[in-house]
């Protein structure tokens, strides 16, 4: 299965302090662990919603916002993409996510993510093959 891992913004993520370099040499040492595994697929830091944009759908109309958003909590700073056997598996690996120092409180959230299969049999066969093949071309891609 495949998840998102994402973690939640924090004090230090949204005015855009950069993590110091021991953190970022023991996030560094995690993330090779993750590799070596064949877990991490994808690994990405976000910019903080001060240069974000929202987009808001009202009657049927697309609004732009633009940032920084209010409620931090509710932002994320930056995700993973792993591929593990269970949720179990991908737990064990959260709980050696380094914590940046000082820092007692905060969230990552784990999200399975939907593949196309699990929907297929929602779809008629012309949406299947249309997936197929869009999913076939992104993967050419990399």
């Amino acid at each position: 299965m495949r998840v998102m891992v994402i973690v939640k913004a924090g004090k230090e993520s949204e005015p855009g302090i950069f993590p110091d370099e021991t953190f970022a040499a023991e996030m560094g040492k995690y993330n090779e662990q993750l590799v070596k595994a064949g877990v991490l697929l994808a690994a990405e830091g976000l910019y903080p919603s001060s240069k974000s944009k929202r987009i808001r759908f009202s009657g049927g109309k697309p609004i732009v916002i633009d940032g920084p958003f209010a409620e931090t909590k509710e932002l994320i700073g930056g995700f993973w993409i792993w591929k593990v056997n269970s949720m179990d598996e991908a737990i064990e690996w959260v709980k050696r996510c380094p914590s940046p120092e000082g820092a007692v409180e905060g969230e990552i959230d784990i999200r399975p993510i939907i593949e196309g299969e699990d929907f297929w049999a929602e779809f008629s066969p012309e949406l299947q093959e249309q997936d197929k093949r869009m999913r076939a071309q992104i993967a050419a891609k990399k």
